[in-house]
């Protein structure tokens, strides 16, 4: 979905973005509220402020500007520290919301590092590597063909990679260790990710193009992904602890949910676009 991310345009937007710094403490004075807001809610617009760059970046993109300036100096590093950071964070929230804890009880299970280590070593190169070749044979070809061809290659190219790609390290990370308990997990998840991401990514496209400046597309594009993949990872989870209770007990009583988990199920959700 990061297809329209160019380094010419993060590069220009950086440089309008920060000339924008040096007036921020003159507006305050000026207007006696903040640049950027409407000075209706001044304690929440003063939160707001203080989180995102505090009042010396007022009326600039703040902590965003600071995310776009490493991902326009260090692009892989910046998509690795992302992806890793969002992969663990996303795989510890979908176990809190399902209850899922470990033998331990805690839920911070053994996949919480390992998540995160496939998001940072694994996804953001590979992603990060595609969608340089996808570019490239695109370059400086801006016609409505032309778009609407690289959003197929991106669906019916880019996408099967990554989600074969993420099933794979998935089923690996799950105790799989044989050729056939790989396979079984690809066949099985396959074309559920295919039908998430062909769903997902030609709407939040169109909703960028629609109603976002270029420089918000990555930002937002990895929020979307967070916020799908946490969903369906919460439900795999569920269904497979409602198994789990069923099998045990024969009906859906809740009194051990969160006692100790094995670790091997197969995971089904969508390779994350960060």
């Amino acid at each position: 979905m990061s297809i329209k991310i160019e380094r010419d345009t993060v590069r220009q937007v950086t440089d309008r973005v920060t000339d924008k710094g040096p007036d921020a403490a003159a507006l305050i004075a000026r207007d006696g509220h903040l640049p950027g807001t409407s000075g209706k809610h001044p304690i929440a617009e003063r939160i707001g402020t203080a989180i995102t760059g505090g009042k010396r970046n007022a009326g600039t993109k703040g902590y965003l500007m600071v995310y776009i300036n490493a991902l326009e100096k260090n692009p892989l590093r910046t998509k690795m520290l992302t992806s890793g950071t969002l992969a663990g964070l996303q795989e510890f929230l979908a176990s809190w919301l399902a209850k899922d804890r470990n033998k331990h009880g805690n839920y911070f299970t053994a996949r919480v590092p390992k998540m995160a280590a496939y998001g940072a070593l694994i996804s953001a190169p590979l992603g990060h590597f595609l969608i340089w070749v996808l570019q490239k044979a695109f370059k400086n070809r801006t016609s409505l063909r032309a778009k609407i061809l690289q959003i197929l290659v991106s669906n019916l190219v880019i996408a099967p990679i990554q989600n074969s790609v993420y099933l794979i390290a998935m089923a690996l990370i799950a105790g799989a260790r044989t050729y056939h308990q790989v396979r079984a997990t690809v066949r099985v998840g396959f074309m559920k990710v295919m039908k998430v991401s062909w769903i997902t990514s030609p709407v939040c496209l169109a909703f960028a193009q629609q109603f976002l400046p270029e420089y918000l597309w990555m930002p937002f594009f990895n929020v979307v992904a967070f916020i799908i993949g946490t969903y369906i990872n919460t439900i795999t989870k569920k269904k497979r602890l409602a198994a789990l209770r069923k099998k045990h007990f024969g009906d859906g009583r809740s009194g051990t949910m969160g006692a100790g988990r094995p670790e091997d199920y197969p995971p089904i959700g969508p390779n994350p676009q960060y």
